[in-house]
């Protein structure tokens, strides 16, 4: 096949480990700003009020807002420079722009150092959080480009564990930077976690850089303003294809019930851990860290899985086991078995997301001009989900005043995906 104006080997190992470095420079964002270091710093550090246009607003309250509005930004506009990449050859331009807004954002987190400067951490936090998912969709669309269909599963999971061991390494050494200062001659107290975020920046655009290195050159297009209303009617033109194919629609409608399920507890997992069975700072780092190095494993061992049973069969499994977890997790009540349950979210957590993008990469690999509008659709509809899902998680805790009952309507959007994903003909994946 071709790529812009040049051959493209598939399954070329340079090209994999490339690829599969994006992960591992990207991933350190997800981990370490969105989950493990600045959610806490954030509400450590801000007021427990914030005035916005006249109305006072819950710091924590704020921060959600945040993350919901860096979900629509990169939604709208994924679809549209999606459909321009396609119909202009690129993808590497893109890409290498997100990164760089996402990098330098999180960089720029370095200066948020007290309540003085809540909207300054805010406004970067919403960048870094549209340049990692906006880059994510370019990113995905070069895996049908590289790897043969038969590969999708092994190079989608290589990806998912590069990002999970690169992330965890930063992790550990910002985390040595927190613990003891003294050892790094730090002495301000917000200067660990800061000087983390700044080191996320760096790590992301050095590892890209081996990305950017590795991956096909965009063809030599120039570009023109007529791109953008073209590029409205590719991702329009794809999702009527979407509409019209039963068998990725099926798909795609048990994928946004397990995401979004997924997603949420990815999210407040450790919200459940602190509030239900008083888990202290510490100790919710080591199930963060729990949740990664096992969600590796799980990545690379459900790949093998789908390779002996099919893709299908192998996701069935998984959301089998996820409706498990979160029976288990209603029942938790010492700390002991939440870590177990922990360990159980961490085993299919990247399986199911892994073995879900090559599952689509393998549906979509004939469309070889509207990869990254195909990719787009599925990221809109990722981000919606995690919308659902976690508005879903929030008014059932508000309903009931029980957030275990929370855990339980997760099993409930878990068991509606089991059923149209039994159903649907996925037989050649």
């Amino acid at each position: 096949m071709y790529f812009g104006v040049m051959e493209v080997v598939k399954n070329d190992k340079k090209t994999i480990r490339g690829w599969a470095f994006f992960d591992w420079a990207n991933s350190a964002y997800n981990l370490v700003i969105s989950t493990a270091i600045f959610p806490p710093f954030f509400t450590a550090i801000a007021p427990k009020e914030l005035s916005f246009f006249g109305m006072d607003i819950l710091s924590s309250a704020m921060y959600s807002y945040s993350v919901s509005f860096s979900f629509l930004i990169v939604a709208i506009l994924s679809p549209m420079l999606s459909g321009i990449a396609d119909y202009s050859g690129r993808r590497m331009i893109f890409l290498k722009f997100f990164t760089l807004i996402g990098a330098l954002s999180c960089s720029a987190l370095f200066f948020f150092s007290g309540a003085d400067s809540v909207w300054y951490g805010l406004i970067f936090f919403i960048l870094g959080t549209v340049g990692f998912g906006g880059g994510l969709v370019f990113y995905n669309a070069y895996l049908p480009i590289i790897a043969t269909e038969d590969q999708f599963d092994k190079v989608s999971a290589k990806g998912y564990a590069y990002g999970y061991f690169g992330s965890v390494l930063l992790l550990l050494f910002i985390l040595a930077m927190i613990q003891f200062p003294d050892t790094f001659g730090i002495k301000d107290s917000t200067m660990g976690p800061r000087i983390g975020f700044l080191l996320v920046g760096v790590w992301w655009l050095v590892f890209a850089a081996v990305s950017f290195r590795s991956l096909p050159p965009d063809k030599n297009t120039k570009m023109e303003l007529s791109f953008v209303k073209k590029g409205f009617l590719e991702v329009k033109d794809v999702f009527s294809k979407v509409l019209k194919n039963s068998k990725i629609k099926r798909f795609l409608f048990s994928y946004f019930f397990f995401i979004a399920a997924v997603n949420t507890v990815i999210y407040l997992a450790t919200i459940f851990a602190e509030v239900e069975l008083n888990f202290g700072t510490s100790e919710l780092i080591v199930v963060v860290l729990l949740l990664q190095l096992v969600a590796s494993i799980g990545a690379l061992f459900f790949a093998r899985v789908s390779n002996k049973i099919g893709n299908k069969k192998a996701l069935l499994i998984q959301i089998c086991i996820w409706i498990v977890i979160c029976i288990a997790a209603y029942y938790t009540t010492g700390k002991n078995m939440f870590y177990a349950v922990a360990a159980m979210v961490g085993l299919v957590l990247g399986g199911i997301q892994s073995l879900s993008r090559s599952t689509y990469s393998k549906m979509i690999k004939d469309n070889v001009n509207d990869l990254n509008s195909y990719f787009s659709f599925f990221d809109v509809l990722t981000r919606i989900a995690i919308v659902a899902g976690t508005f879903l998680f929030g008014i059932v805790n508000q309903l009931t005043g029980n957030i275990r009952y929370s855990v339980l309507s997760l099993a409930v959007l878990f068991a509606i995906s089991l059923v149209i994903l039994w159903n649907a003909d996925l037989e050649e994946t």
